[in-house]
């Protein structure tokens, strides 16, 4: 029989610890079967610790002494005996400790020669616990191993002197150590891949593995972070069950899950089939990958406020107090710590908080504060069914930061949030792709897909649905029949709680039925057949009067979805062929409708006959009529930015007839036009509470009699913000839609959403001596698609394209 095995018969059960990763398989015949597993590890470890004290304790002295360890020595286990974790491969690593013993050679002899004879993988040193101490400080493995260190057989004292000088020097040298042992991490995570996202992971030392969790009870015990919770240890103890049971099926020491063993071995685990298996080392794995970011972002935080005020590191929980900023980022949110955390004023029963603070922390390029994530969602409230506008302006908002929102995201999906908003998520979640085109799970591919979607959010008229589009394009995986067409299916559904209006349902019923035509037809089928781009435009048919806008919707989302998938889904090849047979479909079809222009509705009417000049405030809704004149628009939005109010909606036009009973006002600045100009603003505050009605109000009529200089106050405002750099978002993009309209040129601005973005853009038709005849603004989530109808001083559109060139240079420059 071989030490490292137990006698028969001494394998009782024991309880495995409950909740977290995997907490659903400690019932019934998985329960059973890894109480079996965690049962033989305990037995395993005692018969190990019994054998090799009697070893140390078999020499002629000793037996003379009654059989008492040598005086002054101690066998010490590192490692996962040490932890009473060593599973049938495993490797034995044990410490000989002495005080300096002439014959500790022969002691040593008395131990290793058994152990190898019986088979077992030793590692094995002899050491003074001032040399131990030494290579602890210069070795950072070892330091590792010592830092776990537990007394077998022999001087109790001795093992003592090592621990406490081992933790000592950690602890002492973490500001120098704990930078190290992140580089270490990092690197082995470079070489062996994220553990969820890996066909056939290495258990122990993939990112998100065991070796994490080792690691994170090291800095633990370095005092600057606290020890894993039981979410974490839960996780880890799947993963290590799974460890046990890989080498108890293969009889090897590998670590690495391949595809043929995973069966065998969620049949050792008591688990129906290896998808089961799979899923549940995804969620453990993703669990300790969660908790391991949020912890060494506080031992980065920590050590580089070290690097400039030397002193000794904060234990954890023991934050710098001094000279702490709390940084609004957006509403119910501020930056504190280089996290976001709820404002004090944070009121926890609005339904589209935990969006909200979600969305500001992606667009400030910043993650959520553990603490905060689980506050939202053991008290914060839910949006309702059908969700409302600010609820889905948030959801677009936090798609639209792009990369930034992965680990925000990620951060809601842990706490169990996405699940209770999103409740179709829960068939895609941890969901393994076994196409090794994949790089992701399925939830994890539909967000990177949405991340990859927010850079081509200029190349669409609606971002939004193509932000949500490319969130849910896969939603239908996991169920029965083809993917596509369930998604459609469920998407229906979906989009209808999220309160979007019929003919937008339809147009995101379109795009996931559809999700991978653009690709699978230019790959398959013969390009130059008329058939083949009639099989497109049939297809963006099924939306009448939006055909143009669904097959650049499609387009981006091919793109999107292929980078996400991999770089062999998505080559230059394919992506060649997908641009010209978008190209061919868009030279088939009409052109699309442009955008009406505004139109007034007589409630528009009846305040332009009051006064000739009205202001009115009605919560969100602004309106004004006055006549019209250069700059009223810009100036407008530039009094609301004043007031720290984001514009959602505008729609402004002049009406050709000024109403006849309309009392003339003090000459403006500026020049009138003769008509009379209705503004209808949608805003919303950037944070805290709305500004006051009655001040709003009065500084708009300020602004309408020429005694408010908007552009000086908005410069000195400006040059007192804070810049952060936030996230990385494209470039505005400025179009001439030609043929939009006979009486004027229509001007598109696709922008990132900014305080002050409509007051800019107007500002500079104005320099460029355009007049706005009409305008309709919309702010996506986080993306302004804003369409201006402008004439020059006669009231003719621009034919000139020099000058028209010349406009759309002029804005880029204003945005950049």
């Amino acid at each position: 029989m071989s030490l490292a095995d137990p006698p028969a018969g001494e394998r009782a059960p024991v309880p495995a610890p409950a909740g977290g990763a995997g907490a659903a398989d400690k019932t019934g015949a998985a329960g059973a079967a890894r109480a079996a597993l965690a049962a033989a590890r305990a037995a395993r470890a005692a018969d190990l610790d019994r054998r090799l004290a009697a070893l140390l304790t078999s020499g002629p002295a000793q037996e003379a002494g009654g059989g008492r360890a040598p005086e002054g020595a101690a066998l010490v286990a590192v490692g996962s005996h040490a932890r009473r974790e060593l599973t049938p491969g495993g490797d034995l690593d044990l410490v000989l400790l002495h005080r300096g013993r002439a014959d500790v050679a022969e002691i040593a002899d008395r131990v290793w020669y058994p152990l190898w004879d019986s088979g077992v993988r030793l590692d094995h040193s002899v050491r003074t616990v001032h040399e131990a101490r030494t290579v602890a400080r210069g070795d950072m493995k070892a330091a590792l191993g010592l830092l776990s260190a537990r007394r077998i057989a022999g001087d109790h004292t001795l093992v003592d002197e090592l621990r406490a000088a081992v933790l000592t020097d950690w602890r002492a040298d973490a500001a120098a150590r704990l930078p190290e042992l992140s580089a270490m991490c990092r690197e082995r995570w470079e070489t062996q891949g994220e553990l969820a996202f890996l066909l056939e992971p290495d258990i122990k030392e993939a990112h998100g593995g065991l070796r994490d969790v080792h690691v994170m009870h090291a800095v633990a015990a370095s005092w600057v972070a606290s020890a894993p919770d039981g979410r974490v240890r839960a996780a880890h103890d799947l993963l290590l069950d799974a460890r046990h049971a890989l080498h108890e099926v293969t009889g090897r020491s590998a670590d690495r899950l391949v595809l043929q063993e995973q069966e065998a071995v969620a049949r050792l685990l008591g688990l129906p089939d290896a998808g089961v298996l799979q899923r549940s080392i995804v969620e453990a794995a993703r669990t300790i990958t969660y908790a391991g970011s949020n912890l060494w972002r506080r031992v980065d935080r920590l050590t580089r406020a070290r690097s400039v005020h030397p002193a000794p590191l904060p234990a954890a929980g023991q934050g710098r107090r001094r000279g702490i900023e709390r940084r609004p980022v957006g509403d119910g949110a501020v930056e504190h710590e280089g996290e976001v955390v709820l404002a004090r004023n944070a009121d926890l029963g609005d339904p589209c908080l935990v969006l909200r603070v979600a969305a500001a922390a992606a667009q400030a390029g910043l993650p959520l504060a553990p603490a905060t994530v689980a506050r939202l969602a053991e008290h914060a409230g839910l949006p309702p069914v059908p969700w409302p506008a600010g609820a889905r302006d948030a959801l677009i908002s936090l798609l639209g930061a792009g990369p930034a929102a992965i680990a925000v995201w990620e951060a809601l999906d842990q706490a169990g949030l996405i699940v209770r908003l999103l409740p179709d998520w829960e068939h895609v979640r941890n969901r393994p792709q076994h196409n090794p085109v994949h790089r992701f799970t399925v939830d994890r591919h539909l967000v990177e897909t949405a991340a990859g979607a927010a850079a081509l959010t200029r190349e669409v008229a609606r971002p939004d649905l193509l932000l949500i589009g490319a969130l849910l394009h896969d939603i239908g995986k996991g169920r029965p029949g083809d993917h596509s067409a369930a998604g459609a299916a469920a998407v229906r559904d979906i989009a209808g709680r999220l309160g979007l209006p019929e003919d937008d349902v339809r147009v995101l019923e379109t795009l996931v039925r559809h999700h991978l035509l653009l690709p699978d037809t230019a790959t398959r089928r013969d390009i130059d057949d008329p058939v083949t781009v009639q099989t497109v435009t049939a297809a963006v048919s099924a939306v009448p009067g939006r055909e143009r806008e669904v097959l650049d919707l499609l387009a981006a989302l091919a793109i999107a979805d292929g980078n996400a998938t991999g770089p062999a889904a998505w080559t230059t090849w394919k992506a060649g062929l997908v641009a010209e047979l978008v190209r061919r479909a868009a030279a088939a079809l009409s052109g699309g409708t442009p955008p009406p222009p505004p139109v007034l509705d007589p409630a528009h009417l009846a305040l332009a006959r009051h006064d000739g000049a009205a202001v009115r405030v009605a919560g969100s809704r602004i309106t004004i009529a006055a006549p019209d004149r250069p700059g009223l628009l810009w100036r407008a939005a530039g009094v609301l930015a004043l007031h720290r109010l984001a514009v959602r909606t505008a729609r402004t036009i002049s009406a050709p007839h000024p109403p006849p009973h309309a009392a003339r006002t003090p000459a403006p600045p500026a020049r009138s036009t003769g008509e009379t100009a209705v503004l209808d603003f949608t805003a919303v505050p950037d944070y805290g509470t709305p500004p006051d009605p009655a001040g709003l109000e009065a500084d708009l009529r300020r602004m309408l009699a020429g005694r408010l200089d908007v552009a000086d106050r908005l410069e000195r405002r400006a040059r007192s913000v804070r810049v952060r750099r936030g996230v990385t978002v494209p470039p505005p993009r400025v179009m001439i839609l030609e043929d939009a309209s006979r009486t004027a040129t229509v001007i598109e601005v696709r922008a990132h959403d900014r305080p002050g973005l409509l007051w800019r853009i107007g500002q500079t038709l104005g320099a460029c001596g355009l007049q706005i005849r009409a305008a309709q603004v919309d702010t996506l989530g986080a993306e302004a698609v804003d369409v201006f109808y402008v004439v020059d001083d006669g009231g003719r559109p621009l034919g000139d394209s020099t000058a028209l060139h010349a406009v759309r240079v002029r804005i880029l420059e204003a945005l950049s």
